[in-house]
């Protein structure tokens, strides 16, 4: 795996041993990166199911502000950590060792202020279909507090397994289509709809 573009640009990272873990493709993320691009020079970033960091190191190199890693796998975090050492990235993160639930379902509650995001980017494994439901539902309902004005959630799938159009007060707005994986792209709707 390597860093597509920036600080860090095609500096190398290691991805997780196995099968549990699905690092983001070089191409996907670049094709993703390029739709970003006017959206992360000094952004929030949070990579939830982190894995390997792929999608929060790319945003640290192309100069996000600062990047959130949510990641509960210990061997995901072990190599997470490795990658930022090995990339000499010691600071403008920050690593929450849990599942993407636990910190949405405690973000809100811990500051009435909460850390707000300009990007989300979310890439559960593809098996875990309720992963998906619950984490985009948090976003477009109980843990809305943590997006920025007009913050893009971005979610990576199966092509064939398509996500619905909306999730509480999340809209999809693009999808973009690649080989077996999309990215569906949200943002918040001016009026939440009524289901």
């Amino acid at each position: 795996m390597r860093i597509i573009a920036g600080r860090y640009r095609s500096r190398l990272f290691e991805a997780p041993p196995g099968l549990g873990t699905r690092p983001t493709s070089d191409r996907l993320r670049e094709t993703l990166f390029n739709v970003l691009a006017p959206h992360i020079e000094g952004a929030a970033f949070a990579d939830f199911y982190a894995g390997s960091g792929a999608a929060g190191l790319e945003a640290l190199s192309r100069g996000a502000k600062r990047v959130i890693f949510v990641e509960q796998a210990p061997r995901a975090l072990k190599v997470l950590r490795a990658n930022l050492e090995s990339l000499g990235i010691d600071s403008g993160f920050r690593i929450y060792p849990e599942s993407v639930g636990a910190f949405l379902r405690s973000a809100p509650k811990a500051n009435p202020n909460p850390e707000r995001y300009e990007v989300v980017f979310l890439d559960p494994p593809y098996k875990s279909a309720r992963e998906y439901v619950a984490t985009l539902g948090f976003l477009g309902g109980a843990a809305t507090s943590v997006l920025a004005p007009g913050a893009l959630v971005i979610a990576e799938h199966r092509r064939k397994e398509p996500l619905k159009e909306r999730y509480g007060s999340l809209e999809r707005t693009r999808l973009l289509e690649q080989g077996d994986a999309a990215l569906s792209f949200y943002a918040l709707a001016a009026v939440p709809h009524r289901s």
